[in-house]
């Protein structure tokens, strides 16, 4: 049966009917009004010449500057290239991070020895539990000019050392790389559960059939999945703009700022690491980047109902 038949048979619930959910709602949604909503008033220092000395006044007797802020910042050239990266690294991120949870709960699905199964969905799933701060270090230690591997390359095969961590070539497929090491269990976990779905009456008219595995997966694996993956990367254009501020504040340094810098990181830097703290132009690139973000999210929530038949209630 077809999606949109799906659709059309799904009752709507009454009003009455989700109050309790909505209930259960609201504890959080008061803590997102109290920490993201109440903030919102301070961005009002994107339209201003935000004077921080001034204390809390400065809010409202900072000089009005109207749009200038965003005048200057597109002189400066440098959040252009700011946002190109961050566009760059979060549709890298986006497309190999969705392919291998895929790829690896199907292989995972033809294991037959239980045991085994459950073991490496334990192992793949751990780093999704560990903070950046601490698997910065251990990549630090794995991937620096002393690390693991160019002692490696430098003393067992001869080769030369490669700046992983230095080269503008290099940084980029290191923030992929670990990104889908890290997050790719919690998305095979995903699929994985979607696959229980698949009905056992038709694997077993695929093998009269005389299908094969690889044919059992394309027609019948697949197709159980298709909901969940159309979900999951409907939803993941909500992070277009957000390309992992703490992977990488926490892996970059200034030699690849041509190629990592993206906006978190840059909004970060001027406004708390520079000798003149630029805190208006830090929250003119933020509230830009706010309201791209809401067109997406809005965007991804309409097509994730619109495709998947994803609603909250």
């Amino acid at each position: 049966m077809s999606n949109a038949l799906l659709r059309n048979k799904r009752k709507p619930r009454s009003t009455l009917s989700t109050v309790p959910l909505h209930m259960m709602l609201l504890p959080g949604v008061i803590i997102v009004f109290i920490y993201s909503y109440l903030p919102m008033a301070g961005l009002v220092m994107a339209f201003q010449k935000f004077d921080i000395y001034k204390g809390i006044e400065a809010f409202w007797t900072s000089e009005w500057v109207g749009l200038g802020n965003y005048t200057t910042l597109l002189r400066m050239g440098e959040p252009i290239r700011v946002l190109r990266n961050t566009v760059v690294i979060a549709f890298l991120k986006l497309t190999c991070g969705f392919l291998v949870p895929v790829l690896v709960a199907l292989m995972l699905n033809e294991l037959r020895l239980k045991t085994l199964k459950r073991s490496v969905q334990t192992i793949v799933y751990m780093p999704h539990f560990i903070s950046w701060v601490l698997l910065a270090g251990v990549i630090r230690q794995i991937f620096s000019a002393d690390g693991i591997i160019n002692n490696f390359l430098t003393m067992n095969l001869g080769l030369a050392s490669v700046p992983f961590l230095s080269s503008n070539d290099h940084f980029v497929p290191l923030l992929i790389g670990t990104n889908i090491w890290k997050e790719f269990g919690f998305g095979t976990i995903v699929y994985l559960a979607a696959i229980t779905n698949a009905d056992p009456a038709l694997y077993e008219a695929a093998i009269m059939d005389g299908a094969n595995r690889l044919k059992q997966t394309w027609h019948v694996t697949l197709p159980a999945m298709q909901p969940i993956i159309v979900l999951t990367l409907v939803l993941s254009l909500q992070n277009v703009l957000n390309a992992g501020f703490d992977q990488i504040f926490n892996l970059y340094n200034s030699s690849v700022y041509r190629s990592a810098d993206i906006i978190d990181t840059w909004v970060y830097r001027i406004s708390f690491e520079s000798t003149t703290p630029m805190y208006s132009l830090g929250a003119a690139v933020g509230l830009f980047k706010s309201v791209v973000s809401l067109v997406f999210i809005s965007s991804s929530y309409y097509l994730a109902h619109r495709f998947a038949n994803y609603q909250i209630f």
